[in-house]
């Protein structure tokens, strides 16, 4: 049968892509651990639905044996992915999922032999992490062809959900992420600090660990790749003040702690900001003799992106194009993939030889 489970589909974000799904009418089958929950998903829909943990193995191969594809929407994905795509792998079923961690990224991507002899497409991170991120980092890539350096950025405005949030905590204490050499890097929470012009004039942003750092590689060959999110001067001093207590971040009872501070959060952002929110991007490519390319991407707020983009790639699937093997985003549909979402646009920036806007760094 030709249909989509959507798995966490009662999630801030699961909500959302099961609802855009829905309005599309692709043939759904929603799901979680939570019947309850399903069950007035389900209503509201008119979609049905099944209930499953994810530790019930057995359980998982039975729910996708009869679908064309899983979305997977239930996270902190660290915790979530091996799972289902290892039901997934068993039964034939393309995998995708709304991730952003470089770590699931990575373990899929070691899977792609054995996805591809099994004819299944392993394609994590369909939403806002990292599909408009990952068109643009493909699309400056093919301005600017061997480009050695890779910088990526991104202005959404607002807080994260709770889901988000919560991953980001669970992460926290392991600091900042690059990749160097087209290695993996660790550095020191907000290690560098820069001023980038999202088209309203300079914002400062600072580095963080964002999943492109690991598919941005996968889809360009880029060697060298950092990633910057906008934030208020107060927000950096923040960040690089937990760097004194960074080993303290992963023990439980300050896990405890901070997930409670998480749950207090509402659970995304509201109605009115995902109406009409904006989310800006830009990216910029060097090569080695010093030519520089830059481009601006701007589209919805960011988790309205993120149920575009993924159910925009669902389509695809159902519709029988989806290349088996571990697959970026941009790698499995092209640079120009994120423009099919309504609201998206991008521009190419006049550049001189210069790097784009001064540079903090810190040890």
């Amino acid at each position: 049968m030709d249909r989509l489970v959507v798995y966490g589909a009662y999630g801030y974000s699961g909500a959302l892509i099961a609802r855009e799904a829905s309005d599309r009418g692709l043939p759904l089958l929603l799901s979680g651990r939570d019947p309850d929950r399903l069950a007035a998903l389900s209503s509201e829909l008119g979609a049905p639905w099944d209930a499953c943990a994810l530790d019930d193995a057995e359980g998982l191969r039975r729910l996708l044996a009869t679908a064309t594809g899983v979305l997977h929407c239930a996270g902190p994905f660290h915790r979530t992915w091996r799972a289902m795509a290892d039901a997934c792998l068993a039964t034939g079923t393309h995998y995708l999922d709304i991730t952003g961690e470089a770590e699931v990224f990575e373990a899929l991507a070691a899977r792609s032999a054995e996805a591809s002899a099994a004819g299944v497409m392993l394609l994590p991170g369909v939403g806002f992490d990292v599909v408009p991120s990952d068109c643009l980092a493909a699309h400056l890539a093919r301005r600017l062809p061997g480009a050695t350096r890779l910088t990526l950025a991104f202005d959404a405005g607002g807080r994260p959900s709770r889901g988000t949030a919560r991953t980001a905590v669970e992460h926290l204490h392991e600091g900042g992420l690059v990749r160097r050499g087209g290695a993996l890097t660790r550095v020191p929470l907000a290690a560098a600090v820069r001023q980038i012009d999202f088209g309203e004039g300079p914002r400062t942003a600072a580095l963080i660990p964002w999943g492109d750092v690991a598919t941005a590689w996968h889809t360009t060959g880029i060697p060298d790749i950092e990633v910057y999110m906008a934030m208020p001067p107060r927000q950096v001093r923040r960040l690089r003040r937990l760097r004194w207590v960074r080993p303290l971040l992963g023990l439980g009872p300050v896990q405890r702690l901070l997930a409670r501070g998480v749950d207090r959060r509402p659970p995304g952002p509201s109605a009115e900001r995902l109406a009409h929110g904006v989310t800006r991007q830009w990216g910029e490519v060097v090569d080695a003799a010093g030519a520089r390319a830059v481009s601006r991407q701007q589209g919805p707020q960011a988790y309205r992106w993120t149920a575009l983009t993924a159910v925009a790639a669902a389509e695809r699937v159902l519709a029988g194009d989806a290349p088996p093997g571990f697959r970026t985003p941009a790698g499995a549909y092209g640079a120009d993939f994120v423009l099919q979402i309504e609201g998206v646009s991008r521009e190419d920036v006049p550049t001189d030889r210069t790097s784009g806007g001064s540079l903090d760094v810190e040890p």
